[in-house]
């Protein structure tokens, strides 16, 4: 058992560490190279068309309302990874791991932007009346790639049984060190909360994202800034820190133990992909959904949550352990309570450890509902409707199994199927740049051109506006 461990932790480390932190980059930076820097140039209209239109009632073609679509794909990414995952990549990777979460963040709001377009394009109208979409349907239908389309639906349908697992069990043992709540009763409460919600369907998960998670991003948010600003002399260093050890190796100091650059690259790539899931192919599951008139204009959104997931809530977590110092007095081991420490320091021991459980228990609670939702249209993609109703059982199951701490050799095959699962989308995403950007060209000139009364902006020539736009 500890040499099969021991060989899905080196094949886990290297793909991430080396392919996949490659990949990733690489192709990042090519969309957004062969996208005209869209994601930056635009960023202002980016912010008009998503937070400028939270009220707008969507009346287009769809079955959740655009905000409705970025709530639920926000729910699945602001989670246990955005509050005590940045602490564990600081505490293996060193503070230099944040700046690599940054630069995965800034070059993922082109590929999250790419998925999304394509996603809505390809999207379709499944048995039960609702629009279903996502990689699976844009790799079988763009490029033909039928194995790779149900490789995909594979790999993602088997890594949300982990992911559920290692969520789950977060919450369980943060609450159970807040409140002294066996892990068993957490357990149960959070299967009936979370069937409760996934028995309705996408509507209502819509129906509970969009009100729930909009409060706890901005709450903890609010929360993690009292703790930065309570140490703001800190913050010059931080910085400074943030950016040195990101190039450079850091020794150790207290219970962190150092780490190189590789680790922080490693580190800061992994967890910054799991923050916002660009690359991995999930966002444009939820955003087909969608009631948009361009595929464009929803992808916008993508952007925005990149934005709000990386940018802003990981960074006021991965602050809030610098700036207190919580990052350096416990081992590498419990980094998960650094963020605990972090609060504590501040709002006091109590308050502080039940704030952070508190909220760790309704981003956990969001988070599982749409990871099971994604899980399922994998299976209905494969194998059909009823065997995706069999699935949500089974990932409920995992949900109190992973509560309880059990299964926990499940865990380690998360990271590897994961990486599996980028690979099977990354590719064919670039291989459809051509395709992206004739659909990106279109908004700018039909739909940017005509609200803003602005002269068009041309991201590329005119010959690869022969492409076939239409969604």
């Amino acid at each position: 058992m500890e040499i099969i461990q021991e060989w899905i932790a080196n094949t886990s480390n290297f793909l991430w560490t080396y392919v996949l932190a490659i990949l990733l980059i690489a192709g990042g930076i090519f969309l957004t190279i062969r996208l005209g820097f869209f994601q930056f140039r635009f960023f202002g209209h980016v912010l008009a068309q998503t937070i400028g239109q939270v009220f707008k009632k969507g009346k287009h073609t769809g079955t959740i309302t655009p905000f409705q679509a970025f709530t639920s794909a926000l729910a699945s990414t602001a989670g246990a990874t955005n509050i005590v995952g940045v602490p564990v990549a600081i505490a293996l990777g060193g503070p230099g791991a944040l700046f690599w979460m940054w630069a995965v963040a800034l070059i993922g709001m082109a590929t999250k932007y790419s998925e999304i377009v394509l996603g809505v394009k390809y999207r379709e109208k499944s048995k039960d009346g609702t629009w279903v979409g996502g990689p699976q349907y844009y790799i079988r239908k763009a490029l033909g790639w039928d194995k790779v389309a149900a490789a995909f639906a594979f790999f993602l349908m088997i890594e949300i049984i982990p992911s559920l697992m290692v969520q789950s069990n977060s919450i369980t043992t943060q609450v159970e060190g807040a409140f002294g709540w066996p892990t068993e009763i957490t357990g149960i409460i959070m299967c009936v909360l979370v069937g409760l919600v996934i028995f309705g369907g996408i509507k209502r998960i819509a129906n509970v994202t969009d009100k729930i998670v909009p409060f706890m991003v901005v709450t903890y948010v609010l929360g993690a800034l009292v703790v930065i600003f309570a140490n703001v002399g800190e913050l010059p260093s931080v910085f400074a820190l943030i950016f040195s050890s990101a190039f450079t190796p850091i020794s150790a100091a207290g219970g962190f133990a150092g780490a190189g650059i590789a680790q922080a690259i490693r580190w800061g790539v992994a967890r910054g992909l799991y923050s916002n899931e660009a690359g991995i192919g999930t966002g444009p599951i939820t955003h087909a959904a969608a009631q948009t008139d361009h595929p464009s204009r929803q992808a916008l959104w993508g952007i925005f949550s990149v934005f709000v997931d990386t940018i802003v809530i990981c960074t006021v977590s991965g602050l809030a352990v610098l700036v207190t110092g919580s990052w350096t007095k416990v081992d590498a081991a419990d980094a998960s309570n650094m963020i605990s420490i972090a609060f504590g320091s501040v709002m006091g021991e109590t308050f502080g450890g039940m704030f952070v459980a508190v909220f760790l228990l309704f981003f956990v609670i969001t988070t599982v509902g749409v990871l099971i939702f994604f899980g399922e249209k994998q299976t209905e993609y494969l194998f059909g409707l009823k065997a995706s109703k069999f699935m949500r059982v089974v990932y409920i199951i995992a949900i109190y199994v992973g509560a309880i701490g059990g299964l926990q050799f499940v865990w380690q095959f998360l990271d590897l199927l994961l990486a599996f699962v980028v690979l099977c989308n990354i590719i064919p995403l670039v291989f459809l740049h051509k395709e992206i950007r004739a659909i990106t060209q279109d908004y700018i000139e039909r739909i940017y051109k005509e609200r803003s009364g602005k002269p068009i902006i041309k991201l590329f020539s005119d010959q690869d506006q022969k492409q076939n736009i239409s969604s």
